[in-house]
């Protein structure tokens, strides 16, 4: 393939867009002293969607003044030199202006920035161990985490089988599995304690679902709980506002009816409307109804007087017994 087809063909790595050049930003991210694997990751995904991330990892060496392609790589690694150090602080673009090939400012940066790893995964491990919900919502508090294990993920990789003859024994798998399950428990030990119950019974499940799962099911809890006091308020002012009835008054109602009354003295017209009791001298009753001498029904209280049911039915004041 020579020069022409290199430039123009969009398949190649050599291949420039018009719309590209050197004052495109690609990521927003800012490399410093603490964010060197976040920003290596996000650099390299650009790169890699730009088909240019073959000019920072060794796969095209620079060629020969006199190679055909010559023009067309020098073109590509300005470019992308360009690109980098858009992202770079000012006191890193400084150290690194003279770097004259991708490769080397790539290689450069990662052993400068990449060396404290291992204070930076001890960090790591001891934030997700310790990391509690507190005041955050469920899907802040799972972003916050799932940002940490991303992370260290992307310092501490795990391994994958690089035998000539790939086993078959899928330890890979069960790694990842081990992962997953790990990611799981610590977000359910994070949550707070109102979340205790749908945390046991996700914890006794088998198998354990996956991180995003569990995810889900929390959400779902999580809504319900803000649900559950709204609606218990909706119900409790609908009945104030339309509740005129009391809880004693069916009470009330049931001892001074007919149901309760009608055994006894009844209410309404009977066999003693008229007559006197010759014990209190009251009238519409006799002796042997008498409340005050055999005493008063538990339904009936004397501290009422007649005032609550005069506005009940005024019809039937006149029936009940005077003094009673």
């Amino acid at each position: 393939m020579d020069q022409a087809d290199h430039v123009s063909n969009p398949a190649s790595p050599y291949y420039l867009h018009p719309g590209e050049n050197p004052g495109l930003t690609l990521i927003t991210q800012t490399l410093n002293e603490n964010n060197y694997s976040s920003w290596s990751r996000s650099m390299k995904r650009a790169l890699l969607s730009k088909n240019k991330v073959k000019f920072i990892d060794g796969t095209i060496e620079k060629p020969q003044k006199t190679d055909a392609v010559y023009d067309a790589w020098e073109r590509c690694n300005m470019m992308i030199l360009s690109w980098i150090t858009k992202t770079l602080s000012p006191h890193i673009v400084e150290s690194v202006i003279y770097v004259e090939e991708a490769k080397d400012l790539w290689e450069e940066l990662k052993e400068r920035f990449s060396k404290g790893d291992y204070f930076k995964i001890s960090d790591l491990l001891q934030d997700i161990h310790s990391i509690r919900q507190g005041e955050r919502g469920v899907s802040q508090f799972f972003t916050d985490l799932k940002i940490m294990w991303e992370e260290l993920e992307s310092l501490r990789p795990i391994p994958t089988c690089t035998c000539p003859t790939p086993c078959c024994c899928n330890l890979s798998k069960v790694s990842l599995r081990y992962r997953e399950v790990k990611h799981v428990i610590c977000f359910l030990k994070g949550l707070n304690d109102s979340y205790s119950t749908v945390r046991t019974q996700i914890l006794l499940m088998d198998p354990l679902p996956n991180v995003n799962r569990v995810f889900s099911l929390i959400i779902q809890q999580e809504r319900q709980d803000k649900q559950t006091p709204t609606e218990t308020k909706i119900l409790a002012n609908t009945g104030e506002r339309n509740g005129q009835w009391r809880p004693d008054q069916n009470w009330k109602n049931q001892g001074r009816g007919s149901g309760f009354r009608g055994q006894g003295r009844g209410r309404g017209r009977n066999s003693n409307y008229g007559k006197q009791c010759s014990y209190c001298n009251k009238m519409n009753h006799t002796i042997d109804e008498c409340y005050s001498k055999h005493g008063y029904p538990p339904w009936y209280k004397k501290e009422e007087k007649r005032s609550d049911w005069t506005n009940v039915n005024a019809c039937q004041s006149s029936n009940e017994p005077e003094g009673v």
